[in-house]
């Protein structure tokens, strides 16, 4: 089983790619370099890893409480799961060329790819966030009570 300190670690590993590709995307010719689609592509592993884990291992003791709130709480993060993945799958279908492990950015599009990808940082951050203030909290509660 993990541990809550490995969660928060892949939370913050998480988010430095975040950081970093955001940096990194606004310039061109390093957006379109092969270390930055091998960051992303391992961003988005890690992204999907870690949601697999949450979504495998912590509602199902929420869903099972007698408590109101852990329920509704498991019920808001599956509804939020499953808004990311669909985000992240659209994404990925406009942006991402899987075979190569390259972003495929037409010209003109550098800028649409920015405002996109910034706004899927930004809902996977927000997440991270309720995660740790919410989330494990509940889990805690609810294992110890």
């Amino acid at each position: 089983m993990i541990t809550y300190d490995e969660l928060n670690t892949q939370n913050d590993k998480i988010t430095e790619l975040s950081n970093v590709l955001s940096v990194l995307i606004k310039d061109r010719s390093l957006c379109d370099s092969e270390i930055c689609s091998q960051l992303f592509y391992n961003y988005m592993d890690k992204v999907n890893e870690h949601m697999q884990f949450i979504d495998s291992n912590f509602y199902q003791s929420l869903l099972t409480s007698s408590s109101t709130e852990a329920n509704k709480l498991a019920n808001n993060f599956m509804s939020g799961s499953h808004e990311i993945k669909r985000v992240m799958n659209n994404y990925a279908k406009k942006w991402c060329k899987k075979s190569t492990q390259e972003l495929k950015i037409g010209g003109g599009l550098h800028n649409k790819f920015i405002e996109q990808t910034d706004e899927m940082f930004e809902m996977i951050l927000d997440r991270i966030q309720d995660e740790m203030e919410k989330l494990y909290p509940m889990v805690r509660q609810i294992s110890n009570g």
